[in-house]
């Protein structure tokens, strides 16, 4: 349940009322809700610290949690951003899954060493989860950016830019929407990335090669330094033909002033103005002289030109088509294993251009965190935001590799029980008992439940991916009893309304009490009460020893097996699904798992500091996907060992595993 509601902007754009355009121009049913959700107000929740890496003097925060609910806390605690960059979801109708790849046995190396020169190593020890579906009903996914748009505004300083990266589905609507949001006026580029060279195959249409930035800024004053650019420019470059006597190549450029000016209209040494007069003044005109930058030609019926010189030119200015960056090559060093990863060079362009050092950075839709990695190597203060524990925990690697200094904040909204959204609400059917669909039911319901007695009960699950459902209000209640319930036939006496989270459960009873517009009666259930067992706990077995050899510190901590529940069920799954879809020139060939189960831990990482609370890593070891240990960040040739040393006593034990399950057991 919320603590409390805190307010959204609370004046429209100047000539625009607050969704006057949005209701106009992509009126649809369901939209009106939105006024009621804006009204209400951004939902405030705990925030739990979980981690802090580094002093972290600036501030820096990694949060796990959705875009309004973070923004609810950084209006709260007046924190104002000056520039974001958000890359949503971009309403594609595509699944999104990570490659999960078994490590290197410490206990059975040799075995899996000999197995991969048997057989493909991806056939081997790969295997894939769904991480987040993209998948969206158009007028949901409009309310949705709608909200989030709101709330992000609700926390940029009066001086900030924001860019909106999306496609060709949903960009063209988007844009609608910032307009209202942000004003027609403040709209400055939409910027094209061309981000591959072209697709091969192609029939019936063309190539689709690009993607859409829109950048908008919060008014008029707002920083922007132009990005330049040298790649591209060789005609330019062969401007610079003249060459000075040391030696330095130059171009010529005019001194002409394009309009009026009567402090320019001046004669020097024997030179007569342009018309207009010169593009400087008196006193740069001869500082340009001082410093050697005049061409002054024999016939002083000519003009004064100015040397451009080579070696001080930066480049030029670089235009809305962004042709010259790429998405991130297989073998690129930066690149993550993360579905939607964006390239470095793309938000250095964006980062540069927008803010100063110092200034503050937030990416809301964070994904692999790009935006706070770059944001760190440019000395300015960040921001990552997203609702998966993958991305937490890949940015969280990522930016500890890097030397950045961060707090990690989760908000205890009742989402994070639920580490895989799309895994989870997979299973919501076989979770509720007697649920089952039914055709003839709006896709509003999730199915239906046959009663002996009632009859047809549909029931309504919130959808863990889209966050405008997860909390039951009046608003969504609302929509239940004057939308959802007419829609039904006539025959239906019960339906079964499941909730994460809820305002006040006494509020929404009062509500449908108060409401006389159906005699349907509505029952309240709570999903966490169905969810909150199905997740069972990873299991290891360790012991701690004391060691004396000074390159690896004074403890070890040994792991001797390892038993994950979860990814046991995932492997299964994957295996049946392989199973079935074998052939002769694809034979079935099983992911097995040793009985240690060594190869199904990630991460492992050791608090000296204490024995509850946030976590302090002061020891961390992980192994990427060909099992070479990254020690502290530090990139290494060396394969696992089975332990995790550290210099001062351990009092607890943190193991991530392959899938991204964290567990923490104390050391005694």
């Amino acid at each position: 349940m919320p603590i409390k509601y805190v307010p959204f902007i609370p004046e429209p754009v100047e000539g625009q009322a607050v969704l006057g355009n949005f209701n106009r121009i992509l009126k649809y049913k369901g939209a009106d809700d939105m006024s009621m959700v804006i009204q209400r107000g951004m939902p405030l929740y705990e925030m739990e610290k979980q981690e802090t890496v580094g002093e972290n003097k600036d501030g820096n925060l990694v949060i796990r949690g959705e875009c309004v609910s973070a923004c609810a806390y950084l209006k709260e605690k007046g924190i104002q951003v000056d520039l974001v960059y958000i890359d949503p979801p971009f309403a594609s109708g595509a699944d999104y899954a990570k490659k999960v790849y078994l490590r290197r046995n410490p206990k059975v190396a040799e075995a899996i060493a000999q197995a991969e020169q048997e057989l493909d190593i991806d056939e081997l020890k790969a295997f894939e989860e769904k991480m987040y579906g993209d998948v969206w009903d158009k007028e949901k996914y409009l309310s949705w950016m709608y909200e989030n748009l709101m709330a992000i505004k609700s926390v940029m300083s009066e001086t900030a830019s924001i860019y909106v990266h999306l496609d060709y589905h949903i960009g063209h609507y988007v844009k609608i929407l910032l307009d209202e949001i942000f004003g027609e006026d403040n709209f400055r580029n939409e910027i094209v990335w061309k981000r591959k060279q072209g697709n091969l195959g192609q029939t019936q249409q063309y190539g689709i090669v690009t993607d859409s930035i829109f950048f908008y800024t919060f008014s008029d004053n707002y920083c922007f330094t132009t990005p330049l650019t040298k790649e591209g420019q060789e005609d330019y470059l062969k401007r610079f033909k003249y060459t000075d006597e040391n030696g330095r190549k130059y171009r010529l450029s005019p001194l002409v002033s394009p309009s009026y000016s009567p402090s320019l209209v001046y004669e020097y040494k024997g030179y007569k103005p342009p018309v207009n007069g010169w593009s400087v003044s008196l006193q740069t005109m001869e500082r340009y002289e001082h410093e050697g930058r005049l061409k002054f030609p024999e016939n002083k019926n000519q003009r004064i030109e100015r040397k451009q010189f080579l070696d001080e030119w930066e480049g030029s200015p670089i235009q809305n088509l962004w042709t010259d960056i790429f998405v991130v090559n297989p073998v690129a060093e930066e690149r993550l294993n993360y579905a939607t990863q964006k390239p470095e060079a793309l938000l250095k362009r964006i980062i540069k251009a927008s803010s100063n050092e110092g200034m503050l950075v937030a990416d809301f839709f964070g994904g692999s965190g790009v935006t706070a990695a770059v944001s760190s190597k440019l000395d300015r203060r960040f921001i990552h935001c997203d609702i998966g524990l993958n991305s937490i925990q890949t940015a969280r690697d990522r930016l500890k590799a890097d030397g950045a200094q961060f707090d990690v904040l989760e908000i205890k909204d009742g989402i994070q029980l639920y580490r895989n959204p799309v895994q989870t609400m997979d299973k919501i059917k076989s979770l509720i008992p007697g649920l089952k669909n039914e055709d003839s039911l709006d896709s509003f319901w999730e199915g239906a439940i046959s009663d002996s007695k009632l009859g047809t009960i549909p029931v309504y699950v919130p959808n863990l991916m889209d966050s405008t459902s997860k909390l039951l209000d009046v608003v969504l209640m609302n929509r239940i009893i004057h939308q959802a319930i007419p829609d039904l036939e006539s025959n239906i006496k019960k339906v079964i309304v499941y909730y994460i989270d809820i305002t006040s459960e006494e509020e929404i009873h009062k509500f449908i009490d108060q409401d006389d517009s159906t005699t349907v009666e509505i029952e309240l259930r709570d999903l966490k009460t169905i969810l909150d067992d199905v997740v069972i706990d990873d299991y290891a077995k360790f012991h701690m020893e004391k060691r004396s050899d000074d390159l690896f510190g004074g403890y070890s901590v040994v792991v001797d097996t390892f038993v994950s529940d979860r990814v046991l069920q995932t492997i299964t799954e994957f295996n049946e699904k392989a199973r079935m879809n074998a052939a002769d020139k694809k034979p079935f060939s099983p992911i097995e798992v040793s009985d240690d189960g060594l190869e199904l831990i990630e991460y492992l990482s050791l608090d000296c500091a204490s024995s509850q609370g946030e976590w302090h890593s002061d020891s961390e070891i992980k192994m990427d996907k060909n099992g070479y240990v990254i020690r502290n960040g530090e990139k290494t040739k060396e394969f696992w060992d089975g332990t995790i040393c550290s210099e001062q006593k351990p009092l607890r034990l943190k193991i991530r595993n392959i899938c991204g399950d964290e567990t923490i057991w104390e050391i005694n």
